[in-house]
């Protein structure tokens, strides 16, 4: 059975996350984790792919990412991957895949839930218990988002930079931003979106996103997301 195209537009944000196979760890070590970001700039160099948040875990990864061109993330991601798992073996002195499967991806309404992504996916440190606050975890784009240290791979979205009339007011809105509490519900929905790999967003955003890849883009037995900022994840 052939693979259901990926929801991809260009200039909407695509949430992705992939996983070690069994949920296997992926990163033995911090060279592991510095080799992948490195790939990973090289890739969305190559690709003209914006990288707007991610975070590194043991077993599995986030990504909050937009292209201007189809194809154009696809493309990024299976450069990074081929070559990581590659670099991965020959270091680790192990054979096989690496990932299970190829990732998973959801598309992202842009002015009502990009900001809930990005909260998302830098929350998961805090929610998986390795920190108390997430500048406290090394692997994320949180430190160049807050303003604390520069990162070449990390560009903000629009909707980041409307957050303040200028790049320090921006850093310290979403400092706020993070620090404020999220409710599970939309947490859920986030997950449900990304596991369901739909398109995450408003009746109207579904409807246009729709219209424009001739095909259901809505999750299946649940209902849609409360229209809000905020989001977070436990074990995902």
């Amino acid at each position: 059975m052939s693979r259901r195209p990926r929801l991809e537009l260009p200039g909407f944000p695509l949430h992705i996350t992939h996983r070690g196979v069994n949920r296997a760890a992926v990163f033995y070590d911090d060279d592991d984790r510095r080799r992948y970001l490195r790939y990973l700039r090289e890739a969305s160099d190559d690709a003209r792919v914006a990288v707007h948040a991610y975070v590194l875990m043991t077993n599995h990864v986030h990504l909050l990412v937009t292209a201007d061109r189809d194809g154009a993330i696809s493309r990024a991601m299976q450069q990074v991957g081929h070559r990581y798992v590659t670099s991965f073996n020959r270091r680790h002195a192990r054979t096989g895949t690496l990932w299970e499967g190829r990732f998973r991806s959801s598309l992202v309404d842009t002015d009502a839930y990009a900001l809930a992504v990005y909260r998302y996916i830098e929350l998961n440190p805090v929610r998986a218990g390795l920190v108390e606050r997430p500048e406290q975890y090394r692997w994320s784009s949180v430190h160049a988002n807050t303003g604390r240290l520069a990162d070449p791979l990390v560009q903000t979205h629009a909707v980041f930079d409307a957050l303040g009339q200028a790049p320090s007011s921006c850093h310290e809105a979403y400092r706020e931003w993070l620090r404020a509490a999220v409710p599970a519900d939309a947490a859920e929905a986030i997950r449900m979106h990304l596991r369901q790999e739909r398109a995450l967003g408003d009746d109207a955003f579904q409807s246009r996103v729709a219209t424009a890849l001739g095909r259901s883009v809505a999750p299946r037995g649940r209902g849609r997301p409360r229209k809000q900022k905020g989001s977070e994840e436990i074990g995902v």
